[in-house]
């Protein structure tokens, strides 16, 4: 393709090669999923890309491309007064699309037509995502892990965060899964990132680690909310040591108080959380929830479901789990002095399981 480069490589180190990665698709398909860092500049939008479909599938060919190149010539322009306005002369960007087709061949041609060294990424965004599920579904990871657990309410996020300050590594699941992992646990007003979006940022973070050091992660179900842990992350994690946090029924309510406070004050979303419960709850103890929510009675409300649901199916899978136990800590979830010690202790853990944090 004269005019400008073409390539496969989609690593980490291949990417940080541009000084830009331009994504041209509708910003439906980018917020669906796009590669890490990717800026989107769409020639066509959602309801210009929608036209031209329809105009493709039920008028003609020819009059679908005539009316989607006016529409592209129009958007290309408007991105070189706009975004690209201010990039110099050895602005080097990647640009992709769906497939690699007319699209990113499109935005590639004029922008090396105003001098710019342009790559295309043959495949486009197909091929970056066959890198992302072989990575994640086909190909074992040699991974230090070592899991935070503990029942529901016993501040394992809060740890986790803890031990990142010690200088320890630690992934985050739930933070891109953007969800809590728990049955209440998703964040008010943001809904989670789709699978291939959550699948990205988890490649992402896992090849900025350190694979030599130790992992602590939070010990969590095969999926988070609505997101499933990827089957090579997921067959590490059952197989890793782990410190198990232990407090009192009673803390760990009020800690959860605190901590899904954005739940608490949303009574629909409690009412749609316990539509969710395994065992559905009878009318009777339904009624009682309710008059507890009234009257602001949200301690006993977490504990009354942390007995009815949490610790039980904590306890099913801690009794399937076949992975060591290597210590077990009381923290008291709801004192940030309990917490850094239990984050010490962890820390304490990994330097003498692995020689290194």
């Amino acid at each position: 393709m004269a005019g400008f480069e073409t390539t496969e490589a989609v690593t980490a180190a291949d990417l940080s090669r541009y000084d830009a990665i331009i994504d041209v698709r509708s910003p439906a398909e980018f917020a669906l999923d796009h590669l890490p860092g990717a800026e989107n500049l769409p020639v066509l939008d959602d309801q210009e890309r929608a036209q031209v479909g329809t105009i493709y599938v039920q008028e003609s060919r020819f009059l679908a491309r005539r009316i989607g190149a006016a529409h592209v010539a129009r958007n290309i322009a408007r991105h070189l007064e706009t975004a690209l306005a201010d990039r110099p002369a050895s602005f080097r960007p990647l640009i992709y699309c769906w497939r690699g087709g007319q699209r990113s061949e499109a935005m590639a041609t004029i922008l090396s037509q105003v001098g710019w060294p342009v790559t295309l990424l043959r495949g486009g965004y197909r091929t970056y995502r066959r890198h992302v599920t072989t990575r994640l579904y086909d190909t074992p990871r040699d991974l230090k892990l070592l899991l935070i657990d503990g029942h529901t309410g016993s501040a394992k996020t809060e740890v986790l965060h803890a031990l990142s300050a010690l200088g320890v590594q630690i992934l985050d699941l739930e933070g891109l899964a953007e969800h809590r992992g728990s049955l209440f646990g998703a964040l008010a007003g943001r809904p989670q990132p789709s699978q291939k979006l959550f699948e990205t940022r988890l490649l992402q973070t896992l090849d900025a680690l350190d694979p030599e050091r130790p992992i602590v992660v939070e010990a969590e179900a095969s999926k988070i909310g609505d997101r499933m842990t990827p089957p090579v992350l997921w067959r590490a994690m059952q197989l890793a040591p782990r410190v198990v946090l232990e407090a009192s029924q009673e803390s760990r309510a009020r800690y959860l108080v605190g901590a899904y406070g954005d739940i608490a004050a949303d009574p629909d979303a409690l009412e749609a959380a316990f539509d969710r419960l395994p065992v559905a709850p009878s009318r009777e103890r339904r009624e009682v929830w309710r008059k507890l929510i009234a009257a602001g009675e949200f301690a006993e409300l977490a504990q009354a479901l942390i007995d009815l649901h949490y610790d039980r199916a904590y306890d099913r899978a801690a009794r399937k789990a076949e992975a060591p136990v290597l210590a077990r800590m009381a923290v008291n979830p709801g004192e940030a002095e309990s917490r850094a010690s239990a984050a010490q202790a962890i820390a304490d853990a990994v330097l003498a399981r692995y020689g290194a944090l």
